[in-house]
């Protein structure tokens, strides 16, 4: 009878055991009901598998009801209902069981560890382990595996150490798992070396050895070794692949990222995942391959895999990158009823941005019912890069009204709107903006307010921003306010702020050195500017960009060294560009040098045939040497060849409104006033001593009608028009697309002094403050 007994009580506990691997909590039920009918007695063995069922497959009230129930209790007993809160997320429930236990052995301790991780509390996860040492409970390679995931997790390579001299000491080191784990923590802890050393150790390695390494290489961008490991590989899993295409896909090695996919699926039996489709249409999307995409899509349908989720995504991102939008539309309206959400959408509205395809873009932004702060940005972003300024500005508008809170590349973008229109009321709006939301000392923003405030004339605003980061040691930062300084011809306070940049330790990049040397090209700092040319490429190694090359032509060519600007041109080790040449025929007009100008002129229409800056640069010195036959000749050449010349024009804000001027403007509804305005300023200026420089006006023409064109230049009517329109001792604030010419700097100087305001003038290559009759650049521009 008892053998018999023994026999069913064995029965129903492996069919407890069998219901447990499919996860079956209605057959697990039943047979407790079956037992309970069939008048057994429930020993401790039984109850802990019925306990177990209850606990593993989600009856977690139920299991512990029975536990409560049980007589005698084991401590498998305990580890089980303690396991089940555990792993079920209810740690503090697991805390009080563990802490009600008689005696916790290393399962127990194990089990709180596990519980900790799953949660997301590391910090407490390793706590335990210690404590478990501290009471002489011996861990298991389990205790030392989830252990170092949480020094992995919270990189602490401290506490990681010392569990790496735990398991040598205590024989565990032997154990794959503990291997790995320790392959994993220093890897997350920033410790490659002594990762590498652990493997070479290794005596057997599994597969997840191998992948750990290879995604540590690729981690620390040493793809050459990730692919040496890669190919050392006897067998390889899906992760060895993933980590491979992913991980050079990261590194913008989207080439290689797609050949390791091609081997996948010409060598290995393995078949893709979510994970390498999107990772190997990610690097399709970046090459912009419509071809390769497009096959990639296939195989998808080939093998129905679906194009839900990461997939979808990745998918849409490609085809939208490159240029295949309207797949990607179609895709998302046959993909409603999946989880394709705003990073789809986004990235088609991204694609047709990219377009300059405003309105499809502005009808999908419309459509989204959740619009994050990525759709509010790409929106924004598409409005700016194609021009539509205005648009984006409302939007912005709209955005801080209805939408979610900006964030960085946001408000960096809105300021370089305000930079572009040089407008300063709405960059200070924005800054404001960015105040409330506590994003304005961020180093993107406070460096696009930097940019900002230089652009629209506020040097003083600029200064601010940069003295409340500037401790942040940042590059752009520092940078930014070396250009910033350079535009408004404060050349020796950038030199200075330069200097102090090196002193701390900041490591100046190619950006850097272009705002040094243009400092010295609007003071006239030759031979600082040589140093510091030098400085660049022997101390910081940086190879001379055509941008470093133009601002060496530009500092020679204006202090008058146009033969040295020439020869620097001649032994450049690359092809002189438009640029180049283009700072050198600018120094000729100035200097009034002939030969050089043809040469330069010659040289720029070479590469460049339909720049009208050369024609008219060339003119202007033939004129200004009198030798009008070649000018006349000069601009009928440009006429004939269809070459349209620059027009200058000016323009200033006034209450949130832009006002352009032309040349003899004669649209303006306010012309009359603000040529009857110019009259008298001209008449009041003239009375002071400023002698009309009719020598600018490059035209064989009588004096007064010279006098009568130089008093109609744009930025002088706009000043006018400023002054009328502002109150007295404002700061006037003019842009103007062209450099500034030498009439109207002299009578801008003036005209400061008859009204007594400061007059900020933005031309094409600087910013000039006249105030009381002087100008910031000393005359040297």
């Amino acid at each position: 009878m008892e053998t018999s007994s023994s026999q069913i009580l064995n029965l129903y506990t492996s069919m407890l055991q069998r219901s447990l691997k499919f996860k079956d909590a209605f057959t697990g039920k039943s047979i407790h009901a079956q037992i309970i009918k069939a008048g057994l007695q429930l020993g401790v063995y039984l109850t802990n598998n019925l306990v177990n069922v209850y606990a593993k497959t989600g009856l977690i009230r139920d299991a512990h009801r029975l536990f409560d129930e049980m007589p005698t209790k084991s401590v498998f007993s305990w580890n089980i209902i303690l396991s089940g809160y555990a792993k079920g997320g209810r740690i503090e429930e697991a805390h009080r069981i563990f802490e009600e236990m008689p005696e916790p052995d290393s399962v127990s301790w194990t089990s709180m560890i596990v519980g900790y991780n799953q949660m997301g509390l590391f910090e407490n996860g390793i706590r335990m382990f210690l404590e478990m040492v501290s009471d002489n409970v011996p861990p298991t390679q389990f205790t030392l595996t989830n252990v170092l995931a949480s020094c992995a997790a919270v990189e602490d390579l401290g506490i990681g150490r010392k569990v790496h001299s735990f398991a040598v000491k205590h024989g565990l080191i032997s154990y794959i798992s503990v291997a790995n784990s320790l392959l994993n923590m220093y890897a997350k802890s920033g410790d490659p070396v002594t990762a590498k050393i652990v493997f070479d150790r290794m005596k057997v390695k599994s597969t997840s050895s191998w992948n750990a390494m290879i995604s540590l290489h690729m981690k620390s961008g040493l793809v050459d070794l990730a692919l040496a490991q890669f190919e050392q590989m006897l067998e390889r899993d899906l992760v060895s692949w993933n980590t491979m295409i992913s991980g050079y896909n990261q590194h913008g090695f989207d080439q290689e990222a797609l050949d390791i996919f091609s081997k996948l699926l010409k060598d290995s039996s393995l078949k893709p995942d979510r994970f390498t489709l999107a990772s190997a249409l990610s690097a399709c999307a970046n090459l912009e391959s419509l071809k390769l995409g497009k096959q990639i899509h296939a195989h998808i349908i080939r093998t129905e895999f679906g194009t839900f989720g990461a997939v979808g995504n990745a998918l849409i991102s490609m085809y939208s990158k490159s240029r295949g939008v309207e797949i990607a539309r179609k895709i998302i309206e046959h993909s409603m009823n999946s989880d394709l959400g705003v990073i789809a959408f986004t990235a088609l509205l991204d694609g047709y941005v990219k377009l300059g395809d405003i309105k499809p873009a502005r009808q999908i932004f419309d459509s989204l019912r959740v619009r994050d702060v990525v759709a509010w940005t790409a929106m924004i972003v598409g409005y700016v890069q194609n021009g539509f300024n205005h648009d984006g500005m409302e939007l912005f508008r709209s955005m801080i009204k209805e939408g979610p809170k900006p964030n960085n590349y946001t408000l960096a973008t809105m300021l370089s709107v305000s930079s572009s229109l040089a407008s300063l009321d709405h960059g200070r709006q924005i800054h404001a903006s960015a105040t409330r939301s506590g994003d304005a000392s961020s180093v993107s923003v406070s460096n696009a307010l930097i940019t900002m405030y230089a652009k629209a004339g506020s040097i003083n605003d600029a200064r601010r921003v940069f003295n409340l980061i500037h401790w942040k040691k940042d590059t752009v930062t520092w940078t930014s306010m070396i250009i910033a300084l350079a535009q408004h011809g404060l050349g020796e306070e950038a030199l200075t702020l330069f200097d102090r940049m090196l002193e701390i330790g900041i490591k100046p990049d190619h950006i850097t050195y272009v705002g040094v040397l243009s400092a010295c090209t609007h003071v006239g700092l030759v031979e600082q500017g040589r140093s510091y040319y030098n400085l660049m490429q022997n101390a910081h190694k940086i190879t001379p960009t055509p941008s470093h090359y133009a601002c060496m032509i530009d500092l020679f060519g204006r202090a008058g060294l146009l033969q040295e600007a020439h020869d620097f041109i001649e032994h450049m080790p690359i092809e002189p560009d438009v640029i180049a040449w283009g700072s050198l025929l600018a120094s000729c007009k100035v200097h009034k040098n002939v030969e050089l100008a043809e040469v330069a002129a010659e040289r720029l229409l070479l590469i460049e045939p339909e720049n009208s800056g050369a024609y008219s640069a060339l003119a202007n010195v033939y004129s200004a040497r009198g030798q009008w036959e070649n000018a006349a000749k000069t601009r009928k050449s440009m006429k004939d060849k269809g070459v349209k010349k620059d027009q200058g024009f000016s323009w200033v804000q006034i209450k949130n409104k832009v006002h352009v001027f032309g040349v003899d403007d004669g649209i303006h509804p306010q012309r009359d006033a603000i040529y009857k305005t110019m009259a008298k300023i001209w008449k009041e200026i003239k009375k002071m001593g400023f002698v009309p420089d009719t020598e600018s006006v490059l035209h064989d023409l009588e004096e007064e009608l010279k006098e009568q064109i130089l008093s109609h230049h744009s930025e002088k009517l706009a000043i006018a028009f400023g002054l009328m329109r502002t109150p007295e001792n404002a700061t006037l604030r003019i842009m103007k697309n062209l450099r500034v010419c030498n009439d109207c700097h002299s009578a801008i100087k003036f005209i400061s002094k008859l009204v007594g305001r400061e007059i900020i003038v933005r031309d094409a290559t600087r910013f000039h403050h006249f105030k009381n009759g002087s100008c910031s650049c000393r005359d040297y521009w």
